[in-house]
């Protein structure tokens, strides 16, 4: 099978990269900066017109992961920049896909399209939100740039925070736990919907597999987690004692040194991959404490 990967350059690209390839896919990245040495082909586009990259998409399956790291102040311009470098790239490739059809679409998305979900329990048939803009915003732009594209089949793909080995996410969660800064953040009661890399890469080749599946599918464990639950967890594995909570206005604080957006730790959704399990699908890391367990390499002490 033929897959072609835009925005393959970032964490979660190399690892589609890495897992498509060893299974025997011929795996082809869109790439500002073709770099030598790579196990698989790249192809040069600019990520805002169409070129001769275009015909890669004929009969191909298309992941589209093209954006910049969410990570970053809430400002208007970074706004204005998370959502020109989504929408962009996704009117290029759908363009490009009304010239060369591909066979399936599978666009990469987030749950942050449900906004601070407070107690409510998302589905893929939950209403979106408003907003904030950074989280809502962005992501329905991204979603509605991809609507109506050309092609077989389309894979909404919203998915939770996806814990992984060297990644920002988890290495800066496991860092502030490993120096005693792993209490609850605020009142701790915010929904945290979290996934194994294992079972996203697994997610991700039965949504290429599967005809059975169009729409939007969540990518995110069946069990979630508040956010005391998750540091608890944090702390157990790390072997760190109990620790003090940090206040709501000390995480803003700390989010303007640390140039990140306060809301990535003060809001949270309680998501479920409903479709993935009416469809039979089995996680392979579906509870916390063993999975960060199995990414953090550290014996439980009890």
């Amino acid at each position: 099978m033929k897959v072609v990967i835009a925005g393959g350059s970032g964490a979660l690209g190399r690892r589609i990269t890495a897992d498509l390839t060893a299974r025997g896919d011929e795996v082809v990245v869109l790439t500002r900066k073709p770099r030598e040495g790579r196990p698989f082909r790249q192809v040069a586009w600019d990520g805002a017109t169409v070129g001769p990259w275009a015909a890669e998409l004929a009969g191909a399956t298309v992941i589209n992961l093209a954006g910049e790291l969410v990570d970053r102040p809430p400002t208007p311009a970074n706004i204005a920049l998370l959502t020109r470098s989504r929408v962009q790239p996704t009117g290029a490739l759908k363009e490009a896909a009304a010239r060369h059809r591909p066979a399936l679409w599978l666009q990469a998305g987030t749950l942050a399209i449900y906004g601070d979900g407070g107690e409510a329990v998302l589905t893929e048939e939950s209403p979106v939100a408003d907003g904030p803009p950074q989280m809502a915003g962005v992501a329905r732009a991204w979603e509605e740039a991809a609507a109506g594209a050309p092609v077989d089949r389309q894979v909404l793909l919203r998915t939770g925070v996806v814990f992984d080995r060297d990644t920002p996410a988890l290495d800066r969660l496991a860092g502030l736990t490993r120096w005693f800064l792993g209490g609850r953040i605020a009142s701790g009661r915010q929904w945290i919907s979290w996934l194994h890399i294992d079972d996203f890469l697994a997610i991700v080749r039965r949504c290429i597999d599967d005809p059975a599946l169009s729409g939007v599918v969540h990518a995110t464990s069946p069990r979630p987690v508040r956010n005391a639950e998750l540091m608890a967890g944090l702390r157990q594995v790390l072997r760190r004692p109990p620790t003090p909570p940090t206040p709501a206005f000390l995480v803003r604080v700390g989010a303007v040194a640390l140039r990140t957006d306060p809301a990535l730790a003060l809001t949270g959704r309680r998501c479920v991959p409903a479709r993935l399990t009416a469809a039979g699908f089995t996680f392979a890391h579906p509870e916390l404490v063993p999975a960060l367990r199995d990414l953090l390499g550290k014996d439980d002490l009890g």
